[in-house]
């Protein structure tokens, strides 16, 4: 009985100091923070699938945060938000006609960290250029480096891709 009692009183003043608490508490937090990061992570994913497939080009910019980097080779990076619509916006320019036919993105080896994540990316698609062109697939992959927002959602902050 003494040993239950003070087994009690230990594990009480244990959950008073917190240290008990924090350590009980602390993995089921971080379950759900993860959960949470994934949840918003994959909305943004299909946002930018949503937004590519109907050229949606106010939302393929805000899928982006402001000091974004942009890096498509044989290019230059695109630095900031700023130079990223640009970037758009002289694509569009310069192929009004332009369709996105489909677009699948794939990602792997998402690690998540100080509200920082990043993720190895596959895409591809098949776009027209005009309304006269022949339809071509393209492909790409590389690094993208995600960032979360002071509220909870993420956004793409570096994205690097290979030739």
């Amino acid at each position: 009985m003494r040993a239950s009692v003070f087994v009690c009183i230990a594990f009480v003043a244990g959950l008073t100091s917190g240290s008990l608490v924090q350590s009980a508490m602390g993995p089921l937090q971080e379950k759900d923070s993860r959960a949470s990061d994934l949840a918003a992570i994959e909305k943004l994913h299909k946002l930018d699938i949503d937004a590519t497939l109907s050229q949606d080009w106010k939302v393929l910019i805000d899928i982006w945060s402001d000091d974004a980097v942009r890096f498509n080779p044989p290019g230059l990076p695109a630095v900031g938000k700023q130079a990223i619509q640009a970037e758009n916006e002289k694509a569009r320019a310069q192929f009004p006609g332009m369709k996105v036919l489909s677009y699948t993105p794939k990602y792997s080896n998402l690690q998540i960290k100080d509200g920082l994540a990043w993720e190895w990316f596959e895409r591809e698609g098949e776009v027209k250029m005009s309304a006269d062109a022949a339809p071509f697939s393209w492909h790409a992959q590389g690094l993208e480096v995600l960032k979360r927002q002071s509220d909870g959602s993420w956004k793409f902050a570096v994205h690097i891709a290979s030739e």
